[in-house]
């Protein structure tokens, strides 16, 4: 089958969908294709990723471990 052919298919589908269920699965499918064609990050895709506690504590952690670099240890 064609595109042409399978969309046409596929719209006559949604029109005899009487489910709401159904209509929210397919609605929800385009929307999450569309978003999926927009493969850069943002930088609202990462709040919420860690708490603040979590950021607090990898901030001590860096502040422990990292090394502080002397301008003179490199000549």
């Amino acid at each position: 089958m064609h595109t042409i052919e399978r969309k046409i298919h596929l719209i006559e589908e949604v029109l005899k969908a009487e489910n709401d269920n159904v209509l929210d699965a397919l609605e929800n499918a385009l929307i999450n294709t569309k978003k999926k064609k927009d493969n850069k990050l943002n930088i609202k895709d990462f709040v919420g990723v860690i708490s603040k506690g979590e950021a607090e504590q990898l901030k001590k952690i860096i502040k422990e471990t990292a090394e502080t670099i002397h301008e003179n240890d490199w000549t």
